[in-house]
């Protein structure tokens, strides 16, 4: 699977390499997000702007890597492009995760620790 990890702050940034997340890798996704997240960082922001389509399978994946997450974690999303978007806007998921327009977005007013 194609994830980048690269903490920041007091979170963990995981980039989703693919342009696609739907049936054929949804359930490796959700793995291998689960894998790469089972830390102790207390924020996860999952940056989705090389991802092009996403589709009812991919978002299920991610909603049930966040039902993985340890109880103290929070999963935000970041850089959805106009399909992906769309996704969770007609699903109405975008109530359901703090999503960002981009990874410095998700900081930006985040307390830096000292």
């Amino acid at each position: 699977m194609q994830l980048e990890t690269t903490p920041r702050d007091d979170a963990l940034v995981v980039t989703a390499l693919m342009d696609r997340i739907d049936a054929a890798i949804a359930i490796q996704f959700k793995d291998d997000l689960r894998t790469v997240t089972n830390g102790e960082a207390p924020r996860v922001v999952l940056d989705l702007s090389h991802v092009d389509f996403l589709d009812s399978s991919g978002l299920g994946a991610v909603v049930a890597a966040m039902k993985l997450l340890a109880p103290a974690q929070k999963l935000e999303l970041a850089g959805l492009g106009p399909n992906v978007e769309k996704v969770f806007r007609l699903t109405r998921m975008d109530s359901v995760f703090t999503i960002h327009s981009t990874v410095d977005a998700a900081f930006d007013g985040v307390a830096k620790a000292s």
